[in-house]
């Protein structure tokens, strides 16, 4: 049923691709109001994108703030959500590729539907992630979704340094990193990748705002993906970062650099005038401190090579790497540490969110610089097969939220 599906969604336009799945629901299933909604950059709302063309000629979709609906407990927990109504079942399902939260199927079923039915709806809306991932690079539509407002010069060049999902789970490993843009962008980053053997982390912090630093991001980030694409060890991506922005004059910038052997969980590290990390031990948090080389671009001032330094990680630690927007100014009222303690149950999507929102809140919605965090839960080179179910894995989910939840 399912390549019938794919090989359906084929040959609709990309834009219309994700419309095949919902008339293939209700022509199976009887289902009705069927629509897709995605989750925007904030992760605090959703987008319906089943509205039509407004009569300005420019798109128009329902935006649902998250907090305290459905939709949040679908996305956080990663289960479905069913009702009984006189329309019939209402069923939300969580849209998700390798625990990247994508968005949510909702849709209504006769109310006689039962547990077979719901498992095909389930693995229906696994498939709509992977034709929403496949179909987002021939159509703006997906990318349009999850932005409420029309981005500046400089976010658009910032937002598409970042990852194309911010969140992975493999089975050694969970990852998910979100940023919260200041008012003049700073240009922070995060960038990841996973091959054979290793995960490669980094964040990095160029200095400036708006433009310039979009601009000083885009060497930055070019030249260390350009480096660990050609296979160069963390100090060879360094120094090519470090020499791409002195080449093109574009300042300095602070980054953490991080690697992990997934076979052997050998992490290493180098840092570039960038803040500690944090390491959460059976609940206990700590700062790793580690030898600080220069911020990349400054190579001038002191020309001394970057230094590869072992990092400590265990089966079971928990890792926030995060740019100094975290800690400047207003969110020094955060206490980062106690909150990572306190967030330890849950996943990093929600980890990452509840620290960056609470440095935001700190400054009143007024950032003065980027507050950029990337939470890793390491789970050991022993673990070597993913445990999955529709694209997430529901023993690394967060639970549902109770009133002293962040």
């Amino acid at each position: 049923m399912y390549p019938r599906l794919l090989t359906a969604a084929e040959t609709a336009a990309p834009a219309d691709a994700a419309d095949v799945v919902a008339e293939d629901l209700r022509r199976r299933f009887g289902a009705t109001k069927v629509s897709f909604l995605v989750v925007d950059l904030t992760g605090k709302a959703v987008a319906r994108l089943s509205t039509a063309i407004g009569v300005e000629g420019e798109r128009e979709a329902e935006r649902i703030p998250m907090a305290g609906s459905v939709y949040e407990e679908v996305i956080r927990t990663q289960r479905r959500y069913q009702e009984a109504t006189a329309r019939g079942q209402r069923v939300v399902m969580p849209v998700t590729n390798r625990g990247d939260a994508i968005g949510l199927l909702e849709l209504f079923l006769p109310a006689a539907s039962g547990e077979d039915i719901l498992e095909a709806v389930g693995e229906a809306a696994h498939v709509l992630a992977y034709v929403v991932i496949a179909n987002g690079r021939f159509t703006d539509l997906y990318t349009w979704g999850k932005r409420s407002v029309p981005p500046t010069l400089a976010a658009e060049i910032q937002y598409q340094l970042l990852p194309p999902s911010l969140s992975c789970e493999a089975a050694q490993f969970t990852l998910c990193g979100h940023l919260e843009p200041s008012d003049d962008l700073s240009g922070d980053t995060f960038d990841y990748i996973v091959d054979r053997d290793h995960l490669h982390v980094s964040v990095t912090d160029p200095m400036g705002h708006d433009i310039e630093s979009a601009l000083a991001a885009t060497v930055l980030v070019g030249a260390l993906r350009g480096a660990r694409r050609a296979g160069a060890g963390l100090a060879e991506q360094a120094r090519r970062a470090d020499e791409a922005l002195l080449a093109h004059g574009h300042g300095h910038a602070t980054g953490q650099l991080l690697r992990i052997d997934l076979h052997t969980g050998r992490a290493r590290l180098v840092n570039a005038g960038h803040p500690w990390p944090l390491r959460m031990r059976e609940g206990a948090v700590e700062v790793v401190t580690c030898e600080v080389d220069h911020p990349f671009g400054l190579s001038e001032l002191s020309p001394h090579p970057y230094r590869v330094q072992d990092l400590d990680l265990r089966p079971g630690d928990r890792l926030l790497m995060f740019t100094d927007g975290m800690l400047e100014r207003h969110s020094e009222q955060v206490d980062l540490a106690a909150l990572l303690e306190s967030t330890r149950e849950l996943h990093p999507r929600e980890t990452t969110m509840a620290l960056t929102s609470a440095v935001r809140d700190a400054a009143r919605g007024r950032l003065e610089d980027d507050a950029t965090a990337v939470c890793l839960d390491w789970h050991g080179p022993q673990e070597t097969q993913r445990h999955v179910n529709s694209g997430a894995d529901p023993r690394q989910a967060s639970a549902a939220r109770t009133k002293h939840q962040p």
